[in-house]
């Protein structure tokens, strides 16, 4: 697997990336990957470890050792057969996902040194893409039923494309007017360009998918009349509802919930709105840590803001892997800095927001309080400080799917908010959940594996129905066959 020794005689080479300084003056990706040559240098380090622990760090079980080796031999037409098996949409976690295989990788004992796996995934793909090999592959016969697909994020978006390849007929409803979900508007331009997530939408339709854009389900079209029409539901809609900042003068203009503002931008970029919420020449205020708060550093920076600032309620992290907390192959719970803030920017950890203060009607001031940077995050006495905020941005989190469509299907939720569907079946008889709507806030990388499998939930639910034999799942052979 590899080149015998490979990885005693080469280090890792991360992707390369545009100037921070250049990057901000416009909106185009600014991840690059490497030649191929070096690439397949860096595929070659993959080592013949025996137990491949990026399995196991892959939701999706890739077979991340079978395409580094494709790649090594220079036959990278298999590599992308191999990577689809498993991964429909691998231009999407190439960008997006944060490599917990990486974290798994075996090499990465030597902290920082694991295979460079993202970004030999993300090579394989584009060049498939621009070699022609990526083709619709409609399935050849039908099986006469029909289901619905109710968001189209990654798990509604692999759940349709499982469904049709196996001859389902499928009808996506997004009340957003373009497919992708939170890809399409809630990620920046310059992390995945829109265009990649249309190409995968005109392949899906090629393969027989129908969308409907623009219809929100129980408000537009009725939930009863959709189950009449339908032989089974999916419900992959995301967990939407963010969390909230419970605090004096949250009700001020210019206190927004970040995906406000990230699909506001989205949609001025593509060109489809004129005006609306802007950073330009503001103190931007970023509440959270994660990557929705990075987006939101980076957009503003972009705009020209006067000043973006990022605060985090946790304390600071340790920078390596604290192997008494998080010991390989798990995810390391370490510092990390997004490229927002290797933009520009500020950060402050262990930070509590006691209150936002205006003048009419605006916020002009946010005022908090260092905390013990752990739960129940006791506020330190004597360290309460103010700072001008013009747009303060909530990056919170979410808190799980709404509940106006899970009540009108009658889907009983877990404990969480979440549909509560353990083996994909919700409470309601034909009625199927996915991806952050069944397991809450994810990864792209969950909710494409959460669609996949709910895909084969679906089928085996209607061969049972119907009596069909055995319960039918699309075989990896299948699969394998119709990237």
């Amino acid at each position: 697997m590899g080149k015998l020794g490979a990885f005693k005689e080469l280090g890792r080479t991360p992707p390369p990336e545009r100037d921070p300084a250049e990057r901000v003056h416009d909106f185009h990706e600014f991840v690059g990957t490497l030649p191929l040559t070096e690439l397949r240098a860096q595929a070659s380090r993959c080592m013949e470890c025996g137990v491949p622990f990026c399995h196991s760090g892959c939701p999706l079980g890739n077979l991340i050792p079978d395409w580094n080796d494709l790649v090594y031999r220079d036959r990278w037409d298999e590599a992308i057969h191999e990577l689809h098996r498993t991964n429909n949409f691998p231009e999407f976690t190439g960008r997006l996902c944060p490599a917990p295989c990486e974290a798994a990788c075996v090499l990465e004992i030597n902290e920082g040194d694991a295979v460079s796996i993202k970004q030999v995934e993300l090579s394989i793909v584009n060049r498939a893409w621009e070699e022609g090999w990526i083709v619709p592959r409609p399935a050849a016969t039908r099986t006469g039923r029909s289901v619905a697909v109710i968001g189209s994020g990654p798990a509604g978006l692999a759940c349709a494309q499982q469904l049709a390849r196996a001859g389902e007929s499928v009808v996506v409803y997004e009340r957003d007017e373009a497919a992708g979900g939170l890809v399409r508007f809630g990620v920046p331009e310059f992390k995945i360009e829109k265009r990649l997530v249309e190409r995968r939408v005109d392949q899906l339709r090629a393969e027989g998918v129908e969308f409907r854009f623009g219809v929100d389900v129980g408000v537009d079209v009725d939930v009863e009349e959709l189950r009449a029409a339908h032989d089974a539901v999916v419900i992959s809609t995301g967990a939407r509802v963010p969390r909230d900042l419970p605090v004096p003068g949250r009700e001020l203009d210019g206190v927004h919930f970040a995906m406000e503002y990230l699909y506001d931008r989205a949609r001025i970029i593509d060109g489809t709105q004129n005006e609306g919420l802007t950073a330009a020449g503001k103190h931007v205020i970023v509440i959270g840590g994660g990557d929705t708060g990075a987006d939101c550093v980076a957009h503003a920076h972009r705009e020209g803001a006067a000043s973006v600032t990022q605060i985090e309620l946790l304390g600071e992290p340790p920078e390596r892997r604290p192997d008494d907390v998080t010991p390989w192959p798990r995810w390391p719970m370490k510092l990390r800095t997004s490229y927002a803030l290797h933009e520009g920017g500020e950060r402050s950890f262990a930070v509590s927001t006691t209150h936002l203060s205006g003048e009419d009607g605006r916020v002009r001031a946010i005022h908090w309080q260092h905390n013990s940077g752990v739960p129940p995050f006791d506020l330190v006495a004597g360290t309460e400080e103010s700072h001008p905020a013009e747009l303060v941005l909530l990056a919170m989190g979410f808190l799980g799917p709404e509940r106006s469509l899970l009540d009108r299907l009658g889907v009983a939720a877990d404990g969480r908010g979440n549909a509560d569907a353990p083996r994909f079946h919700t409470s309601a008889e034909g009625v199927f959940a996915a991806g952050d709507a069944r397991r809450g806030q994810s990864l792209v990388v969950w909710a494409i594996d959460e669609g996949r499998r709910c895909a084969a939930a679906v089928r085996a639910w209607l061969d049972a129905r119907d009596g069909v034999g055995e319960p039918t799942f699309v075989s990896i052979a299948a699969v394998r066959g119709a990237e």
